[in-house]
């Protein structure tokens, strides 16, 4: 089965139609203004995606799907056993691949030198669909690297490492939209899934909030590791999105972004010091 192309037109397809449908609603909806003009924002943030993809493409060579594929007749891989039903699998590999996400996402905000590599998105002065490109290459690479091993040791269907790919290439825009979901659009989605509403608390100037709701796709690892909240001690409307002392132009500049890691550390930027807090009980925003 020719896999190159059966992931790679499907996934470019889905990532051209969400960008295009996230852009669209935060155009017509948008939940904040921005001060940026969003030209300078999205080329800005594409041109560090685009470097994360060389580096990632031309260490790995292959993607997550290949991956799986070429493990697809392992004996020792937990997801490639026949007495499983191939439904079971699937659904097995979904989550075990978001949860992957999460632990990975963990880890850059627990341990102060991946931090310091991972605060590069964390950066950004306000929040849009481009938010989602904004990775140093060192983050795409390392993150990429313990996926695809992750891959190797489940070898799971390879359809189902498609459909996580494809669920990635939307819910990652959809997560960084500027823009929010009816009220109760909002309490349903965010049953299963993280909304836009929930992961921009995750982009709060609180360093608190900055290690809340870190879910990729699912919600429920945040409930059941106890890092979700529901709503910023602020109000979605009062909250301040990025890092202090980055709420500058300058944090948009490619250079910035690509030599940030290697800045002299700021002592209030240790997240091994972040002290949590209550977050009072705040209705639910309502779309506009």
């Amino acid at each position: 089965m020719d896999w190159i192309r059966i992931a790679s037109d499907p996934y470019w397809f889905v990532l051209v139609v969400s960008f295009l449908g996230i852009a669209v609603w935060e155009t017509c909806r948008a939940r904040r203004e921005l001060a940026a003009p969003l030209g300078t924002r999205w080329g800005k943030h594409s041109l560090i995606w685009i470097s994360g993809g060389i580096l990632t493409r031309g260490l790995y060579g292959v993607g997550p799907v290949l991956v799986a594929a070429s493990v697809e007749g392992s004996r020792l891989g937990l997801l490639n056993q026949p007495w499983m039903p191939f439904a079971a699998r699937c659904i097995l590999a979904l989550l075990l691949l978001d949860l992957t996400k999460y632990a990975v996402h963990r880890a850059w905000h627990s341990f102060p030198i991946l931090w310091r590599v991972h605060q590069v998105h964390h950066s950004d002065p306000e929040y849009d669909l481009s938010t989602t490109f904004r990775f140093h290459p060192i983050e795409s690479l390392v993150t990429q690297g313990v996926y695809l091993s992750v891959v190797v040791v489940l070898a799971p269907p390879p359809v189902a490492v498609l459909a996580a790919e494809l669920s990635r290439a939307f819910l990652g825009f959809f997560a960084h939209a500027n823009a929010s979901l009816p009220k109760w659009v909002e309490k349903i989605a965010r049953v299963v899934f993280i909304t836009p509403d929930l992961h921009r608390i995750h982009h709060s100037v609180e360093e608190w909030e900055q290690v809340k709701n870190l879910g990729e796709n699912f919600s429920c690892w945040d409930r059941l590791f106890h890092t979700y909240v529901p709503e910023p001690a602020a109000g979605q409307a009062a909250m301040i999105t990025g890092l202090r002392g980055f709420q500058n132009p300058g944090s948009l500049g490619l250079t910035f972004m690509l030599t940030q890691p290697f800045l002299p550390e700021r002592p209030e930027r240790r997240p091994e010091r972040r002290e949590e807090q209550p977050s009072p009980s705040v209705p639910l925003a309502t779309a506009d």
